[in-house]
């Protein structure tokens, strides 16, 4: 509606309304200018009508775009771990473990005591809780949309400090500690050379130790997909000339680097990993001062395979390499061993496991396990002291009379033979109660 317009439709409405309350004597004489009026301001009206009609319709305002700083972020913090109380009853053919020994708390293959006579004494019984953890996570969502999250966890296994006689009281120790950001890990987990999901339900803390890849330490990692990339801290154990206590060495200046692949089968899965090392000593060891390096190389496979409709699986790994001693079987043997002239040369060794997972009813199940590990050393330069193979056996029954808790009993056979053929064994029972939170 224009200006103009406006004003003349005002000036018709004024004139109208005071003609019409005017004297009475003048109602004949305006009556033909009031009508008159009156149809110019219809005129009036229906020009601007038109007007209104013929205008294009404005165009909507558009929408705002969405901004990093408009788009929500999200967090949530979780507690989590199990309380565990785990009770042993090991004998021994050769003899007893010591009192604070590692293998008290766990089956641990390179403790199995080989004295080449048989033990006189009982059985021992260890009780202890020291296998309960407590864990700490957190998950981000930020404003960006990246992934972001938190792991903490510690328990009590192998740390120093306490003892069995009044408290019974030990110090935390760290397992993990790490982030991941989208598909990056920083921190300590497990190795990416380890499969932790291919190890056998056990009421030990591992199981078959002699045979798996078992490994936590720094890393950082990248995944893509089925596809894992890793540098890890790197650390040598060494047999030095002749045999004697373990070097371990620090000097290496090239991480390790791991490469893993994922394909799943079926319902279950099969990881292929691939591990390269750099060996190297420098320090002094039998024949004298040691400035060496070797590669080690290794291949780890591993899977597990669900059958039936109940539950059950089968759960295996095969481990194959040269200079993997830390990695393999808890460090049974070494990575290298030092020859007369103080070069490192790699140690080979395999390992391999299979267990059978077999549910019985809702609550009640079973697995049984076997595993083996050879060693191959060089006689001539590490001596005959050194562990040649072991073989373990487990059988165990476990119930879950309401969820997360379980309640079970399991024996296991295990014997570990030296390169002078000597051989000691372990037959060990446990029951444990486990309750996760």
């Amino acid at each position: 509606m224009t200006r103009r317009k406006l004003q003349s439709l005002a000036a018709g409405i004024a004139i109208a309304l005071v003609s019409a309350g005017g004297p009475a004597m003048a109602q004949d004489s305006g009556t033909a200018a009031l009508e008159a009026r009156v149809a110019e301001l219809e005129a009036i009206i229906k020009e601007l009508v038109d007007e209104k009609k013929a205008a294009p319709a404005p165009a909507p305002a558009p929408a705002a775009k969405p901004t990093a700083a408009s788009t929500s972020s999200s967090s949530d913090y979780s507690f989590g771990g199990y309380i565990k109380l785990n009770a042993m009853f090991s004998d021994y053919s050769d003899g007893d473990l010591a009192a604070g020994s590692a293998g008290t708390q766990f089956y641990i293959p390179g403790t199995i005591p080989v004295a080449g006579t048989p033990s006189s004494a009982g059985p021992d019984a260890d009780i202890q809780a020291r296998e309960s953890r407590i864990n700490f996570k957190s998950n981000h969502t930020l404003a960006s949309g990246d992934k972001l999250s938190t792991y903490v966890e510690v328990d009590f296994l192998l740390s120093p400090g306490g003892n069995e006689r009044v408290s019974n009281s030990y110090n935390p120790r760290l397992r993990h500690a790490f982030f991941k950001y989208n598909n990056w890990t920083f921190g300590q987990t497990w190795s990416t050379f380890m499969d932790v999901g291919a190890l056998p339900e056990s009421v030990d803390f591992i199981g078959p130790s002699e045979s798996t890849i078992f490994d936590r330490q720094p890393l950082i990692r990248y995944t893509n997909g089925p596809w894992e990339f890793a540098i890890e801290n790197p650390e040598t154990t060494i047999t030095p000339f002749g045999g004697g206590s373990r070097i371990v060495s620090d000097d290496g200046a090239i991480p390790d680097v791991v490469a893993r692949y994922t394909a799943k089968v079926g319902s279950g899965y099969i990881k292929a990993a691939a591990i390269l090392r750099q060996l190297e000593y420098d320090g002094v060891a039998n024949t004298g001062a040691v400035d060496d390096s070797e590669t080690g190389v290794g291949l780890a496979l591993s899977g597990k395979h669900p059958f039936g409709n109940n539950g059950a699986d089968v759960r295996w790994a095969a481990n194959f390499g040269s200079g993997i001693g830390r990695y393999l079987g808890l460090n049974t043997a070494n990575d290298v061993n030092e020859d007369a002239t103080g070069n490192l040369n790699a140690i080979d060794q395999w390992g391999a496991f299979v267990g059978v997972r077999l549910p019985w009813n809702s609550s009640w199940r079973s697995n049984f396990r076997i595993g083996y590990l050879s060693n191959d050393h060089d006689l001539a330069t590490a001596g005959t002291g050194n562990t040649k193979e072991v073989i373990s056996y487990a059988v165990n029954l476990l119930t879950s009379p309401v969820p997360k808790l379980t309640l079970g009993g399991e024996i296991m056979f295990a014997e570990r033979t030296l390169d002078n053929n000597l051989s000691g064994d372990m037959t060990r029972f446990m029951i444990a109660g486990k309750y996760a939170f």
